[in-house]
């Protein structure tokens, strides 16, 4: 594998690290349609439900979601097209840490509105439980309510079913426009609270993501259920014609089946094999990424066989696969490679990988697959 193509896929291992760390299991960036939110909002209910979690939490998990979700969808007006590059684009992260599920959300916001937005917010923290309450009446009843439609109230809501601060933070993007960062926790126990938020690591992941202009990531292990809500994601998406929708649909799958079937755990208390998949648009194309721990003792080998099957065009590529499929001497099509081959012809691409060494027995395959 050439240097360059490796340094193209190496950040698959970086964003696997960063959200290993805090537990991040669904970032979604770009266009916040209906359609979207609802995948975003179903996925995250398949999630909770496999996890078994109580029905009071599930519920205010959904309350927040929903009001996060509204709230990036309410600020994507035509003005935002003035924000040229990366940063236009809404962000949306969901994380199962320290007790809690934690909630990020982003936009772009105008500077001359941060003042306002910040006396806001450090009123709403500053507020008890009744207190908040008896403060979204009042703003009901002062009929503040903004343009978007929000004067604070979704807010007050976030911080009422939470029971926790509303964090934030901003970035200044240029004289006339910020990126604004929201974030708060749902405690899993109604006496745990935080006082104290870091959401330099989401930040550092966002810069990351954009500028690999990456539409949505998924951590974790995944079953059919949570793949078919990752799909139609995908489908909300303005992607074009049909059959590039379902090359990608039919790759992606492809790709989570592999993670599930050949991964390896690095440590033996983890409940599944965990991987990293990722959608990215560069250049007319469409990159699709995964990432995976492997047994360090089959990298040569595995190596071996994406560049043999990299090597192979055409019609010789479809006699390889048939030979491979009827070798009944082989054990399993984990053994014979058929995945790969497959995902070969499927792409009409070659596939691109590298490995990441992790420790003396387990490594970090990444491949990547162009549209």
């Amino acid at each position: 594998m050439a240097e360059q193509d490796i340094e193209k896929i190496g950040y698959g291992f970086t964003l696997f690290e960063g959200m290993q760390k805090d537990n991040l299991g669904y970032i979604y960036r770009g266009l916040f349609t209906q359609n979207i939110t609802d995948s975003i909002i179903s996925l995250a209910e398949n999630n909770l439900e496999s996890s078994g979690e109580s029905s009071k939490v599930k519920k205010r998990v959904f309350s927040i979601m929903v009001e996060c979700l509204q709230n990036v969808t309410r600020h994507q007006t035509p003005q935002n097209t003035i924000c040229e590059g990366p940063y236009q684009a809404g962000i949306f992260v969901i994380q199962n840490h320290n007790e809690a599920y934690q909630i990020t959300s982003g936009n772009v916001v105008e500077n001359s509105t941060i003042t306002q937005l910040q006396e806001m917010l450090n009123t709403i923290n500053s507020l008890e439980k009744d207190d908040l309450k008896a403060y979204y009446k009042q703003i009901l009843e002062d009929g503040s309510i903004s343009e978007k439609g929000g004067a604070g109230l979704g807010l007050i809501e976030m911080a009422r079913k939470s029971g926790n601060k509303l964090f934030y933070d901003f970035k200044t993007l240029d004289e006339e426009l910020s990126y604004f960062y929201l974030h708060t926790a749902i405690s899993k126990n109604s006496e745990s609270a935080f006082n104290e938020i870091d959401l330099n690591n989401i930040k550092n992941l966002h810069e990351i993501i954009n500028r690999e202009n990456i539409i949505l990531i998924y951590n974790g292990s995944l079953n059919q259920e949570g793949l078919i809500h990752l799909l139609s994601t995908i489908e909300s998406q303005p992607i074009g014609a049909v059959d590039v929708k379902k090359k990608l649909f039919n790759i992606m799958v492809e790709m989570l089946q592999n993670i599930v079937k050949h991964g390896e755990k690095k440590d033996d208390e983890l409940g599944g094999n965990p991987g990293i998949f990722f959608i990215s648009e560069s250049n007319n194309s469409y990159k699709l990424s995964s990432g995976n721990y492997i047994k360090k003792s089959i990298v040569k080998e595995l190596s071996e066989k994406i560049d043999y099957v990299n090597g192979i065009e055409g019609e010789n590529l479809d006699m390889f696969y048939t030979q491979r499929l009827l070798n009944f001497d082989i054990d399993s099509s984990k053994e014979a490679g058929l995945g790969i081959i497959d995902l070969r012809m499927k792409s009409g691409n070659k596939l691109l990988y590298s490995f990441s060494e992790v420790n003396d027995t387990i490594s970090f395959f990444s491949l990547q697959i162009i549209i």
